[in-house]
Parts: structure tokens; sequence; C-alpha cells
């Protein structure tokens, strides 16, 4: 799927002991539901979504998610991002002052364009 192979690390759950923990084991079906957790490197989950089986996920999201919390992390939380952030976009400041204002400080068109 990938050149080079895929450049972090999977898991195979046959007999459902992970999915189970994470609640996306189907018992009766014998298989898990797709899903996506985003976990840091303390071992909490940040994010995760669960879709059916018709719908299909966007990588592209999931990578800018990433991008996302590792940008947080670094600035450990002086500085965050809004929705559909981008590397490069403009960040927001958290503060009581930023409260019922984000729409001054960022503009829609951010998230639309890259």
């Amino acid at each position: 799927m990938v050149d080079g192979g895929v450049p972090f690390p999977m898991l195979s759950d046959a007999a459902g002991k992970v999915g189970t923990i994470y609640g996306v084991y189907d018992e009766e079906a014998g298989v898990e539901t797709r899903g996506r957790f985003i976990i840091d490197p303390d071992g909490v989950i940040q994010s995760y979504e669960v879709l059916t089986p018709p719908v299909g996920r966007n990588v592209e999201e999931v990578l800018r998610q990433i991008q996302a919390y590792q940008f947080v992390r670094e600035k450990k939380g002086q500085e965050v991002t809004p929705s559909g952030w981008t590397p490069g976009k403009p960040v927001l400041k958290p503060g009581p002052d930023l409260v019922g204002n984000v729409w001054k400080e960022w503009k829609v068109e951010y998230a639309f364009k890259k």
C-alpha cells in the first residue's frame, strides 16, 4: 500500500482482546469495527473515531490531526489549533479573552486554504 512499508506501527488483533478494551470488538460477528485511536507519548487517547464498514476514513484528516496534536504538545498548550488548522496557518493563544471571541482571531477561510 505504501512504498517502503507503513511508517507507523500497526496491530493485528485476531482474538479481539485489544478491540474489546477499546470498545470496538463486535463479539457476535467476531470482528472489530473500524476504529482509529490517536494516542500520545504518555499513553493518553487524544482522539478516536469509529466508523461502520460502509464508510471510508480520511487519511489526510488523520494526519492533520496528528500534526495538530504534536504542535499543541510542543507548545505546551500555550498555542492551540483551531478547526481545520494545518501547519503554517494561524494558531490561537488560549485565555479568558478568547472565550466567545474565536471568530475575531480566526477567519473561516483559514480552514479551507492549503
